[in-house]
Formats: C-alpha cells, sequence, structure tokens
C-alpha cells in the first residue's frame, strides 16, 4: 500500500507543476536572489542569458516571449540579464549573449549560444522534451 500511495502523491505534484506552469505564458525575469529558486521549482526551464546593450539579444526577445506562450505548461522560460547578474552568468561560464540554456530539475543539460530563429529554438527545444 506504501508504494502505492507513493506514487499516488507523485502524480498528484506533477499534476499541480503543470498546472501551475501553463498559467506562466512569458519569461520570469530572474535576478541572483530568485535564480536558483526558480530552475529548481520547475521540471524544464530555458534560461535566456541576455544583456541591455546585445543587439543580437533583442533580436530574439520577441522569439522568447513568443516560445513562452506556445511552450506554457511545459517549459517555463527565464531571462537573465547578465550584466546586472554577473555571478549567476559567471557560474555557468556564459561568455558570450544570447545564450540559452536548457534546465532539467535545476540541472543544465544543454545550451546554445548565438541568435536562432524561431524554428532551429524549437527544435533544440523540442529534442529536450
Amino acid at each position: 500500500m506504501d508504494e502505492i500511495e507513493e506514487i499516488r502523491k507523485k502524480k498528484i505534484k506533477e499534476l499541480i507543476e503543470k498546472i501551475e506552469m501553463s498559467k506562466i505564458d512569458k519569461p520570469i525575469t530572474a535576478t541572483t536572489k530568485n535564480f536558483d529558486e526558480i530552475i529548481n521549482k520547475y521540471k524544464n526551464v530555458v534560461v535566456d542569458f541576455w544583456a541591455e546593450w546585445c543587439m543580437p539579444c533583442r533580436l530574439i526577445a520577441p522569439i522568447i516571449e513568443n516560445l513562452a506562450k506556445e511552450y506554457a505548461g511545459k517549459v517555463v522560460f527565464v531571462k537573465l540579464n547578465t550584466g546586472e547578474n554577473p555571478e549567476i552568468a559567471s557560474r555557468y561560464g556564459i561568455s558570450a549573449i544570447p545564450t540559452l540554456m536548457f534546465f532539467r530539475n535545476g540541472k543544465p543539460i544543454d545550451l546554445i549560444i548565438g541568435a536562432y530563429p524561431k524554428s532551429e529554438i524549437k527544435r533544440w527545444i523540442d529534442s529536450k522534451l
């Protein structure tokens, strides 16, 4: 009976997380203060490491906004300004922006560097799901 109860609890937790994630349809702004909490709270997170002065970052910003709507319930998108939060960028070895990093269960599993078209970013995300 205990095993069944554990499975039931796990499924309920997953369902609650999915419902909560489906409400997040735009990127969350991360800072040094909330970054770890955000990436550990959700199963699948894409972090957009960017800076205000970065033109390629500005180029993909609307794509990230759009993808946040498309993947609501599956992936949470996070924007982290590297100029304002250099310690997080340094922790993950971010030396070029824009960098998109995919986190699963709080751990980085892959990244892409540069301004890619929406179709390429979608293909990259889909390969992680």
